[in-house]
């Protein structure tokens, strides 16, 4: 196991005054054992920085650093990390046993070694029962579960995980997002994991990197993140649905944006006047979607407050000391 350190980490494509940028400095330790998730929207840089660190992409700037050990000019074989990837790229032929053996047997690990390891892999992942099957004869979700363990066996220093979950449905991503959590408590291996599922993000990592554009915009616990956004970027993106963020809230200030959540906003007698727009249901919660000033404001309440009328006018009260605030013009948090 090992620590990351990622320090003014630049990305360029093409050169001279040709050049684009796609990643802008980023700067981040990462300490030994952590599970870090580095998550966005697409485009915005995040399999880009997972590929530099596994030196599948060159690092135009800075230094990558695993360990002690600056590791820009080294190639991914001389790294030691595994990567796990979104596609499986499981060999069809191979059954599980050789499917997850089969680098070991590249570098020449005895076959009794080999065998402990993938076994061992095989129990934690629960695939003990499946070891001669080939992967057509498999679900998708016992599919990632051997290409996790074909990273597991390789017993490295760094996981790199790029978006594993995208491939599967709702309910079996759930399942493997609690296999994820089990496999680290276990083995302890420092881990970066991209997604852009916020859901994800909230529910893995023990520190989450929010990337937007190439920038890092807030590196923090789930809890930081969530709760004192850095930019109103970061309060839009982060949160199901999204921060409320308005110009024009009653006791809002020049060249300032309010931002407030939608479980943060009471119904009352009086407050903030709301038309409401519409109404969406979703089991033990409801959200209203209504308008202030012709900016979309939404209020998540529970099953046992009444629903109000649609076109009907509501009051609403943000509690005090869960409002926040942005620049306007930058964007960014004011304390």
């Amino acid at each position: 196991m090992a620590s990351i350190s990622l320090k003014n980490i630049i990305k360029c494509y093409g050169s001279g005054k040709s050049a684009t940028q796609v990643i802008h400095g980023v700067n981040a330790e990462i300490a030994d054992g952590e599970f870090i998730v580095i998550v966005g929207p697409s485009g915005c840089g995040k399999s880009t920085l997972l590929r530099m660190v596994a030196g599948l992409e060159e690092v135009s700037g800075g230094e990558v650093c695993i360990g002690s050990r600056v590791v820009n000019d080294l190639e991914p074989a001389d790294r030691d990390i595994a990567m796990v990837f979104q596609n499986y790229a499981l060999y069809p032929h191979m059954s599980v046993f050789d499917n997850m053996a089969y680098g070991l047997k590249i570098a020449k690990v005895p076959k009794d070694e080999i065998k402990t390891r993938v076994d061992k892999a095989a129990k934690i992942l629960e695939l003990g029962g499946l070891l001669e099957r080939k992967p057509r004869d498999m679900s998708g979700g016992q599919r990632q579960r051997v290409a996790m363990g074909r990273a597991i066996v390789r017993q490295p220093q760094v996981f790199l995980f790029d978006e594993p979950l995208s491939n599967l449905d709702a309910k079996l991503r759930a399942q493997t997002r609690l296999e994820i959590q089990k496999l680290h408590r276990e083995l302890g291996i420092t881990s970066l994991f991209v997604t852009h599922d916020q859901v994800e993000a909230m529910t893995l990592a023990q520190r989450m990197m929010v990337m937007n554009a190439g920038v890092m915009e807030q590196f923090g616990t789930p809890e930081e993140v969530y709760n004192r956004p850095a930019s109103t970027f970061v309060a839009s993106f982060i949160g199901s649905p999204p921060m409320n963020l308005l110009k024009s809230a009653p006791d809002g200030k020049s060249g300032l944006i309010l931002g407030i959540r939608p479980e943060h906003l009471d119904i009352s007698t009086s407050g903030w006047p709301l038309k409401v727009e519409a109404i969406e249901l979703l089991g033990a919660e409801r959200l209203v979607y209504a308008t202030l000033n012709d900016e979309r404001v939404i209020i998540r309440c529970d099953e046992h407050q009444p629903a109000p009328a649609i076109g009907s006018t509501i009051y609403a009260i943000p509690r005090a000391d869960k409002v926040h605030h942005f620049d306007a013009t930058t964007g960014k948090r004011i304390s």
